[in-house]
């Protein structure tokens, strides 16, 4: 029997697919988001398999709803049961992948929440002390910000961001890891203030975060003590046990 249920998370530089059963997620495997064709998508799929999908990419959406129209298919959205509220004026508007941020982010370890997601870009979402989804904070990823500094100056190297030896850099590389990574810092540290300040919650706030850099960044960062680099393939696996009927 293959697993209960196929994860698709269609981000804006990858996908991200995994295996689930109701209990846990399996192997995560990634492709870049803009080679995917419909083929791709009906491969990933075994007979049977409940597909619980999230897309940020509406063109790459449809082409896996399409691949799909055989399975039984969840697509993550404020219609579902995230088993949280979204209070929120316009919850269309809301990414599916920050959706099931939230969903994950209730279920793993309650309200209230914020979910920082490092990825082509950083997003803050807030879970209210009720537990509902009330809004976020969403700012440049650090990739686009180091990558903006080569593009535009003659000068300046691509850097992958790493934790830095020193503030003060000794080399054109060296400075630009340190402006990278501690501004970085700055700014989540900043941002992760005014959200605990707006909440008025001082203590018992979750600060869990995921995604690509989400490691680095939070190893400088006493706020965030919690780092699930799988977060949103977790969110639809939970997502799939709410929507879908279980048969024991």
């Amino acid at each position: 029997m293959p697993p209960e249920y196929l994860l698709i998370d269609i981000s804006n530089s990858y996908t991200k697919i995994a295996p689930a059963s109701r209990e846990a997620t399996g192997r995560v495997w990634r492709r870049r988001t803009a080679e995917l064709t419909k083929r791709d998508f009906a491969a990933m799929a075994r007979p049977g398999q409940k597909i619980v999908l999230s897309s940020v990419v509406p063109a790459k959406g449809r082409l896996a709803q399409a691949a799909f129209a055989g399975h039984p298919l969840v697509t993550v959205g404020p219609k579902v049961n995230l088993g949280a509220g979204i209070d929120y004026p316009r919850p269309a508007s809301i990414g599916a992948d920050r959706l099931a941020n939230a969903a994950a982010a209730r279920q793993l370890y309650g309200a209230p929440a914020v979910v920082v997601d490092f990825g082509t870009a950083v997003t803050f979402d807030i879970l209210s002390p009720e537990g509902n989804y009330i809004g976020g904070v969403i700012a440049p990823g650090l990739e686009a910000m180091t990558d903006y500094l080569f593009q535009r100056t003659a000068l300046l190297p691509r850097i992958k961001p790493a934790e830095p030896a020193s503030a003060i850099g000794k080399s054109t590389r060296k400075a630009m890891l340190a402006g990278a990574v501690y501004g970085y810092r700055g700014l989540v540290r900043e941002i992760l203030a005014e959200i605990r300040r707006e909440l008025g919650v001082r203590r018992g706030l979750h600060i869990v975060s995921t995604g690509g850099y989400a490691k680095l960044i939070a190893a400088g960062l006493p706020e965030i003590k919690l780092v699930h680099p799988n977060l949103t393939l977790e969110g639809l696996r939970i997502i799939g046990n709410l929507n879908f009927p279980h048969h024991s």
